[in-house]
């Protein structure tokens, strides 16, 4: 492996990766794992991209292919929140329940994948629809059901267009 290589992968895809990740899986540690995952085969597997916008896309969906399979998996299915196996309680700090991002990870996954890609990511409707593997009829009803819930979240009113 090209330490080289490494860097550049870590350095360019490693917030975007965990961003990704915690979008899908709701856990900081899980999105870190996804992380590593894809660097690995990132760094196992290189190829050529003629620009920096298909590599981009190609690493975006990698991760969300492993995050799917993580979801899948067994050990995720079966496992149990650690404070549920304590005896004891551990205070934890709230997180800024009035931020936006805070809102945002709080939409179905459906709704809030696609939001994250269309508006933290910048992709559009049909780059989207191409990394996540469905219509962009899809996607554009699911953007458009996610905006409305987080406007009513955000204290808007449904009708308020």
């Amino acid at each position: 492996m090209d330490e080289a290589q490494a860097e550049y992968l870590v350095t360019r895809y490693a917030d975007l990766l965990i961003r990704i990740g915690r979008t899908w899986l709701e856990d900081l540690d899980d999105a870190k794992d996804i992380c590593q995952i894809v660097l690995i085969k990132l760094l196992e597997h290189p190829r050529a991209f003629p620009d920096k916008g298909q590599e981009r896309a190609w690493v975006i969906r990698i991760a969300v292919n492993e995050c799917k399979n993580w979801k899948k998996s067994a050990w995720f299915r079966r496992r149990a929140p650690l404070d549920e196996g304590l005896a004891l309680t551990v205070e934890n700090p709230e997180p800024e329940e009035n931020g936006l991002l805070a809102q945002v990870m709080a939409l179905p996954a459906k709704y809030r994948q696609v939001i994250f890609l269309r508006y933290y990511e910048g992709y559009e409707v049909r780059e989207i629809a191409a990394l996540l593997g469905r219509s962009p009829a899809l996607v554009s009803t699911h953007l458009q059901r996610g905006k409305d819930k987080l406007q009513i979240m955000l204290g808007g009113t449904e009708y308020a267009r």
